[in-house]
């Protein structure tokens, strides 16, 4: 049965059919026609896989980032980024990068950072004598940082599909992001000074007082909602729910730039961007279920103990396993189906669950920047005005730089592991 689904779910993906759609398709050819369930089964259980309370938090991460968007929040900490970084050749570059790890650690999606700083910060790198190709390309890469330093959407499913502790993998996902940040800012200093770009990056920006006066309130965000998470006073769900109502207050009664007019196109777009990501875990959450009852993650995880039988050469060839599928999956439908049945075999060799839920996260995302379907591609060419042609010369080094970070987080654990074993163990 799970060759067969499988099958049909490749072949749908071949013929453009919506990864959600294909799934589902998939899965209940796999009910009708290898079980004696009846249709309505199915029915059930893609209510099953959204009657989880963590869920919850997804909705409102992307509702507060959208709040977070129209109300100046995103224009105030590129602001900041940029007294902090932007005095040297290069720092326009580099506050591109600081402003994605900023806003990551508010609005939790990597599309919604590619948005809400790109709208911003690629005209500005245009604007400064940057090629187009380069600042979309450094948008969309940086922009994955949305997902790798918490509160982070991918994350929360990990935890959710695996019963892993998101509080642990929200805290450990810290050094991995700041690891991949700082080979970032790195990459475009140097860049930029072979290329002689960004001379001027220092006009006009903002003392480092004024900024941080002036970001004060947008800087306090990810104080409230991470604090609440680690302090115990909020679970990650209620703390989605802080993020949301503060960004409304700042936005609203703080900032003055959300009027009640803009309330409806802001909770429109939330609900389309939500429906979507929910309707791809309903459909992966029945097509897991299947693959479960006959099974498979059980026999996978035999096989691949067997057949793979270090923790070294395991974790490799699931990094390009993994590469690959990012390529063509989207990161949520991936999460759901794969990780039940890669984390089994992962415990089975003795690696924790926290670590290999991070070299997860970490490499699909660099799904969401790889052709031919990385969405963060398509939205900074979508913000940048500009095809994805001109984007490829500068990915590629930016994708190099990506892989060797996760050579560094998958082969060394204690980068991963060190703030979850002192916080909570």
């Amino acid at each position: 049965m799970g060759g067969v689904m499988l099958t049909v779910m490749l072949v749908l993906f071949a013929l453009s059919v919506p990864v959600a759609v294909a799934i589902g398709v998939a899965a209940v050819v796999g009910v009708t026609q290898f079980t004696s369930f009846p249709l309505i089964v199915a029915a059930q259980q893609l209510f099953v896989a959204l009657d989880r309370f963590p869920l919850a938090a997804i909705p409102f991460f992307i509702l507060a980032g959208n709040l977070m968007d129209v109300g100046g929040i995103s224009r105030r900490l590129v602001e900041f980024a940029r007294a902090i970084v932007g005095g040297i050749q290069g720092g326009l570059a580099a506050t591109c990068v600081v402003t994605c790890m900023i806003f990551a650690a508010i609005s939790g999606s990597s599309v919604a950072t590619t948005f809400a700083i790109g709208a911003i910060m690629i005209p500005a790198l245009v604007r400064a004598g940057y090629p187009v190709g380069f600042a979309a390309a450094l948008q969309a890469t940086a922009a994955e940082l949305g997902v790798v330093i918490p509160p982070s959407i991918p994350m929360i499913l990990y935890g959710v599909t695996t019963q892993t502790s998101i509080p642990e993998l929200f805290i450990a996902g810290f050094a991995p992001g700041l690891l991949i940040g700082g080979a970032l800012i790195a990459t475009v200093l140097i860049w930029c000074r072979v290329c002689g770009w960004g001379r001027r990056d220092g006009e006009g920006r903002l003392p480092l007082l004024a900024a941080t006066r002036q970001a004060g309130f947008a800087l306090l965000m990810p104080v409230l909602v991470l604090g609440g998470i680690y302090g115990g006073v909020t679970t990650p769900t209620e703390a989605s729910v802080v993020a949301v109502v503060y960004a409304l207050i700042v936005g609203v009664l703080v900032h003055r730039e959300i009027r009640l007019r803009d309330l409806f196109p802001i909770f429109r777009k939330s609900v389309i961007t939500s429906a979507v990501i929910m309707f791809i875990i309903a459909c992966a959450g029945l097509f897991s279920w299947l693959l479960n009852r006959q099974g498979v993650p059980d026999a996978m995880a035999g096989w691949l103990v067997r057949t793979f039988d270090s923790p070294g050469e395991y974790l490799l060839i699931v990094n390009l396993f993994l590469f690959v599928v990012g390529m063509f999956i989207e990161t949520s439908a991936s999460i759901i189906v794969l990780a039940p049945i890669l984390q089994e075999a992962a415990g089975r060799l003795g690696i924790d669950g926290v670590h290999f839920g991070m070299i997860m996260v970490v490499n699909l995302a660099l799904g969401m920047v790889t052709p031919p379907f990385g969405v963060n591609l398509f939205a900074a060419a979508q913000v940048a005005g500009c095809g994805l042609d001109r984007m490829m010369r500068y990915l590629a080094v930016f994708i190099a730089v990506i892989l060797g970070c996760l050579m560094v987080i998958t082969y060394v654990p204690w980068l991963t592991l060190a703030l979850p074993h002192l916080v909570f163990r």
